[in-house]
């Protein structure tokens, strides 16, 4: 059950990463949320499997962390591999 609120930190974390970060209208509103969302949840996985539970405040803070990191360093690059597509689209085209 606690893994939900990893998942709804990782979401809410993603969510902030896409608003903060520029270049929004080159992505979906959808992409930052999934993945800090799936990076919670894999890293909550994670660590439970290796035996810590939520008794701990380890997955708590790399439920929110994680998120964060991810969303960081994927959401630029896919910022910066549209705008390079739709330069070179546009090149192409001749606009």
């Amino acid at each position: 059950m606690q893994i939900l609120l990893a998942l709804i930190f990782g979401a809410v974390v993603g969510l902030a990463a896409h608003f903060l970060l520029p270049h929004r209208e080159l992505r979906g509103v959808v992409l930052s949320p999934f993945a800090g969302a799936a990076a919670a949840g894999v890293s909550w996985t994670v660590l439970t499997w290796a035996g810590i539970g939520s008794d701990s405040p380890v997955p708590w803070v790399v439920s929110i962390l994680a998120p964060a990191v991810t969303t960081l360093v994927l959401i630029p690059a896919v910022s910066r591999v549209r705008r390079q597509a739709d330069a070179e689209l546009r090149a192409r085209s001749g606009i």
